[in-house]
């Protein structure tokens, strides 16, 4: 094995990110990722959870630092673990509701552009994320 996992020694482990979904009047906030991979390409904010923080603490803070926005993270929509949805870095993501509470919207960190985009009418997305919103609607019209 080439890459060891510096905690346990055994195995390169997957990382765990997470991903936000909040929405407004039919729109869904996503921004333009100005790094690879899919640089160029739209998704939900969202990034890696820190050591010593929990899921929604880091949904809250990679949201803040990717959009301006004060967010409120809350219902888990739910998990998502194909190797392939980022098949070099194999990300396992958290996907969560969230609420803005405060902030302006304001592109930074690794997102060049941040924006509501209606659901109707999503442009392509990054990694698997617009399988994540399919699910989120076809959940949200089921309740």
């Amino acid at each position: 094995m080439a890459d060891r996992c510096p905690s346990c020694g055994r195995w390169s482990c997957r990382p765990c990110v997470v991903d936000a979904i909040l929405e407004q009047e039919g729109k869904v906030l996503l921004i333009r990722r100005a790094a690879p991979p899919y640089q160029g390409s739209y998704a939900l904010p969202g990034g890696y959870v820190d050591r010593d923080e929990d899921a929604l603490k880091a949904c809250e803070r990679e949201v803040l630092e990717e959009t301006g926005l004060v967010v409120e993270a809350g219902a888990f929509v739910g998990f998502y673990d194909d190797p392939n949805r980022d098949a070099e870095r194999q990300n396992i993501s958290l996907v969560f509701e969230a609420r803005v509470t405060g902030g302006a919207l304001k592109a930074g960190d690794d997102a060049d552009d941040a924006g509501w985009f209606p659901l109707a009418a999503l442009p392509e997305l990054a990694f698997d994320h617009q399988r994540i919103l399919r699910d989120y609607m076809a959940r949200r019209a089921s309740t």
